[in-house]
């Protein structure tokens, strides 16, 4: 089994990833009427959730889920175990017992993990407790998305 991926890679890797599907969700969101009333100065916070709370919020929670679990699974089940973020820093996913790429069924439970808490409920939360979970784990730095999958981050070779 290769070295572990390092935590800074990792979170920087992330951040890439997220990013990347990010960028083009927030123009999406646009035609869905997410930014509805947000910046107007007469809307109470009573107005603002209104607005954001109908069929065109919900549709684009479902798109949002959708981009990001898709995004994971496909890229880790068919790139070699990795995402553009991971490739950029040089790490895999890969499974923890024989060190092979995951299956779809693996990369799928790995991208639920990851990502349905933090765009449901816990945008802010989830992600820090990964960050906990992966920097305290032992021996393996995994994150509950890592468990959950029974995968780990290795450093890919070049």
């Amino acid at each position: 089994m290769p070295p572990l991926g390092d935590t800074g890679k990792r979170v920087l890797a992330r951040f890439l990833d997220w990013l990347l599907i990010f960028v083009p969700l927030a123009v999406l969101g646009i035609p869905f009427g997410v930014y509805a009333r947000v910046g107007d100065d007469n809307a109470d916070l009573s107005d603002v959730w209104a607005a954001n709370n109908d069929g065109g919020q919900w549709a684009f929670q479902l798109i949002s889920i959708a981009a990001y679990v898709g995004y994971d699974t496909y890229m880790t089940a068919k790139q070699n175990g990795q995402t553009v973020g991971k490739r950029l820093m040089g790490m895999r996913v890969a499974m923890l017992n024989d060190g092979s790429v995951p299956p779809v069924s693996a990369a799928l439970i790995r991208a639920l993990v990851l990502w349905l808490p933090a765009l449901i409920c816990c945008a802010c939360l989830w992600p820090l407790l990964l960050l906990i979970m992966i920097i305290f784990d032992k021996p393996y730095k995994q994150g509950l998305h890592d468990k959950a999958a029974k995968t780990v981050v290795v450093s890919a070779a070049r």
